[in-house]
């Protein structure tokens, strides 16, 4: 790394005070208009820069981190997930990768339950009507949705989401289940009343509620295929707050059609933002445009891990966030 101030492009709009800073301590070319970079425009950012801000609109694979410069020396992902990061290539490059773990727990947990509540409670039905005017009165029978008091969640991926999702469901009085790589420790198992099933299959198919909560990897594509969504109950939900393409968003919408599957509440997408239009139009499915870690408080802390990492790096150390690959 150079002695001065590390040269950092950032590839969209971070909050105010998260550009004001790294303003102040790097040489910093910022988004201003907040438009997404295409492939050009990154390979561009990637030969001028010491490092690289990206985020999950920013697919940087092999292909494209071959033409990054020999300045490039740090990719520093503004959020967690690393999927559209080839970091194998870019370790073999001589360019680290780091993250924002952590920061997004509490808030991917609050809208994981939101969802659960939407969905089973058919809340946007509601507020469809409301908002159109129609609603002609109280009804005994009008918009009747489920208990969530006493139902069986099953929480696939029990890290540090999955763990504050079992929190907060306790508190709902909802049974915790889940399926992990690793059973957790039998002290953690206790503080959520947490039922370990070793075989995915057979939790699936026992379940009332399914929260997807493990990242995006080769071994989790489609995790949730055909076959495993035809073992869900007719009368189960299942949220997604993770990575889209844990769940085949096709045979999903089959099965949701068909009232195999009694609804879906969807914040991430398996082709991102090109959503299936069968999908937009069912009404037992809420779908929201990755709002997961939306909240000021956390945008603001993702962006001062960035920082952090950058800085770290710049002085000569090892970044505190640093994604190794095959831990993933």
């Amino acid at each position: 790394m150079p002695t001065q101030r590390p040269s950092v492009v950032v590839t969209r709009r971070l909050p105010t005070p998260v550009e004001a800073r790294m303003a102040e301590l790097f040489d910093v070319t910022l988004n201003a208009d907040d438009a997404k970079m295409d492939r050009a425009a990154l390979a561009r950012a990637m030969q001028a820069a010491d490092v690289l801000v990206p985020c999950v609109t920013d697919p940087l694979d092999a292909a494209l981190l071959a033409q990054a410069g020999p300045r490039l020396k740090l990719i520093a992902n503004y959020g967690a997930g690393v999927d559209h990061i080839d970091v194998a290539t870019a370790r073999q490059r001589g360019i680290l990768v780091s993250n924002t773990p952590g920061v997004m727990t509490e808030d991917t947990a609050d809208m994981t339950i939101a969802l659960i509540l939407a969905v089973v409670r058919r809340i946007p039905e509601g507020l469809a009507v409301m908002q159109a005017g129609d609603w002609e009165g109280w009804a005994p029978t009008a918009f009747l949705g489920g208990r969530i008091t006493g139902r069986k969640l099953g929480i696939l991926g029990m890290g540090r989401i999955g763990q504050a999702l079992a929190r907060r469901a306790r508190a709902f009085g909802i049974e915790v289940h889940y399926h992990n790589r690793r059973r957790l420790r039998p002290e953690i198992e206790a503080e959520y009343q947490a039922t370990y099933w070793e075989s995915l299959d057979q939790m699936v198919s026992r379940m009332d509620i399914i929260s997807v909560n493990c990242p995006h990897t080769p071994a989790t594509f489609h995790l949730m295929n055909a076959r495993r969504l035809k073992l869900m109950k007719p009368d189960a939900v299942i949220v997604n707050t993770s990575r889209g393409e844990v769940i085949d968003e096709n045979a999903l919408t089959r099965m949701l059609r068909a009232g195999e599957i009694a609804g879906a509440g969807l914040d991430v997408f398996e082709r991102g933002a090109e959503i299936n239009p069968r999908l937009r139009a069912l009404p037992n499915v809420v779908l929201l445009p990755h709002m997961g870690s939306a909240t000021v408080e956390g945008r603001i802390e993702m962006g001062e891990k960035v920082i952090v990492n950058i800085q770290t790096f710049a002085d000569g150390h090892r970044p505190p966030d640093l994604v190794v690959p095959g831990m993933l």
